[in-house]
């Protein structure tokens, strides 16, 4: 699909100044200006456009803004519009990534020695970036399949390219899981001539339903996923007969172009960025006004009001709008693999909100400390949130800490070391009765009920929430362009390294 805007050349790298770092402590900054600059109405404004982009640009039957879809790119286009219009310093950074929709029913039957049609969700799957098509041939098993299976997992079907007999060319390659990738067990299949992949589960405890894979990156031809027990019986058979199958499959399957919007204030050291960060992308499945519209829309009109007041910040605030985070942080994890070591150093935070609306809302902090979660952030996180905390309190309103569990843009920077911290107020997770005696809303159900569907339209969001977070987002954003102090202190510490829950490799 041809982009609807036009990439900016390559993000432009950033000259790094040889400043020592200043440690001398600073005022608290008045952010009350701020704040009270950046409204309900203002954020709303700019969710109306995205749930417009969204309605104009139907994309399998659903209205969306996610990458590699022209939903997106309207979204690139009204964001650097913005920007662009209040004076910021605004670069348009492409990259490719691997794209993947389901566009119709799958099919899986066995045709001979006798009939048999396989259920979808029970019987067998579509890996994640299977190729399309509608295939009939043969079943043809690679070696090292191990039936009954080993006590432990040890095949390794499909690893090899011996693994697979000259009669795979124009037929069905069977393997079993185990050892290495999925993507290499196709991909070794496609080499060998198959029209089509079938991968049976391993068999040992744990190892008999439904894979639900990821191949990791787009096929040309059909890969199921089936269960231990279709496996077995196809591989049996085959010892005695001619089995042929029927597998047709509706997908589209490809690398695609999208971008990251980033955008620089005009002053403010260099060797000092904050780097205030939210992806622009829904999912699929719906337009994303809530994930992450409102984190989005929230730090759009920060960056416009910041403008709008003529704030000269002491630290140059770099605004991200991030893509393909719904397909793995892969927006975020492309721009911090573009710095050099110099470029990692020269940014002193970053600033994530991803879902600050949800209409069901509790009021995460990022616990940059590690005292109520598992993982603690590099060294400054505890610093970025206390500030929140400090904030909070200041207003009456009480908080619960949430976990860097890597679910989110603030991922890649832990990973280098570069102190995090955020906001969040629930997805999918459920609302405690503590929590809604605590905050409002519903107890037993989701704090978003709409999250990564159809739903998550305008009317899926909480003006409360909207209202309440964007003034902390400011005066987070605010405080830490306005400070002397070091955000990290004297030494910085490498960071976990952390899995997207939706985008495993799973062998």
């Amino acid at each position: 699909m041809k982009n609807r805007f036009a990439f900016g050349a390559a993000l432009v790298l950033f000259a790094a100044l040889a400043i020592a770092p200043i440690t001398s402590s600073a005022p608290p900054t008045d952010t009350s200006q701020l704040r009270q600059a950046v409204t309900v109405n203002g954020i709303m404004a700019h969710e109306r456009a995205f749930q417009r982009i969204a309605d104009q640009n139907i994309f399998n039957g659903v209205p969306t803004r996610a990458s590699g879809t022209p939903g997106y790119d309207e979204s690139v286009n009204y964001v650097v519009g913005k920007l662009l219009g209040a004076g910021y310093n605004v670069t348009v950074q492409p990259f490719t990534f691997p794209f993947f929709r389901e566009t119709g029913t799958h099919e899986f039957e066995r045709l001979s020695p006798t009939l048999r049609d396989y259920v979808l969700g029970t019987d067998f799957d579509v890996m994640a970036y299977s190729g399309p098509g509608d295939v009939t041939a043969n079943v043809v098993p690679t070696s090292d399949i191990i039936i009954p299976p080993s006590a432990t997992p040890s095949s390794t079907s499909g690893c090899e390219a011996s693994d697979f007999p000259a009669t795979t060319a124009g037929n069905v390659a069977l393997i079993q899981r185990g050892t290495c990738t999925f993507e290499q067990k196709a991909n070794n299949a496609q080499a060998a001539g198959a029209v089509a992949v079938i991968i049976f589960n391993e068999g040992q405890p744990g190892r008999t339903d439904l894979i639900g894979g990821t191949l990791g990156n787009p096929e040309t031809i059909p890969v199921l996923d089936t269960t231990f027990a279709v496996g077995e019986e196809l591989y049996n058979l085959t010892q005695s007969s001619t089995v042929s199958v029927h597998i047709l499959t509706q997908t589209v399957s490809e690398t695609r172009t999208t971008a990251n919007v980033i955008a620089n204030t005009t002053t403010g050291r260099t060797d000092r960025v904050v780097l205030v960060g939210a992806h622009l992308d829904s999912v699929l499945e719906g337009p994303g006004i809530n994930d992450n519209g409102s984190g989005s829309s929230t730090i759009l009109e920060t960056a416009l009001q910041m403008s709008k007041l003529g704030i000269q910040p002491v630290n140059q605030v770099r605004f991200a709008f991030w893509g393909a985070e719904e397909a793995g942080l892969l927006g975020s994890e492309y721009y911090v693999s573009t710095l050099s070591n110099r470029q990692q150093k020269d940014i002193a935070l970053n600033l994530n909100f991803d879902m600050v609306g949800s209409p069901n809302f509790v009021r995460f902090v990022y616990d940059g400390d590690g005292s109520d979660t598992p993982v603690k952030g590099p060294t400054g996180s505890a610093n970025i949130e206390r500030v929140f905390l400090d904030y909070f309190a200041s207003q009456g309103l009480p908080t619960e800490p949430t976990a860097f569990d890597g679910r989110s843009d603030y991922g890649p920077f832990i990973a280098v070391g570069i102190p995090a911290g955020g906001l969040f107020t629930g997805a999918e997770g459920i609302k405690t009765a503590e929590q809604a005696a605590i905050y409002g809303g519903t107890a037993g159900i989701a704090y978003d009920s709409c999250y990564h569907q159809l739903c998550d339209t305008i009317d899926n969001l909480s003006r409360t929430a909207l209202d309440q977070m964007s003034d902390a987002v400011a005066h987070g954003t605010l405080t830490f362009a306005m400070t002397s102090s070091a955000v990290s202190g004297t030494d910085r510490a490498a960071g976990p390294k952390l899995e997207h829950k939706g985008h495993k490799i799973r062998r």
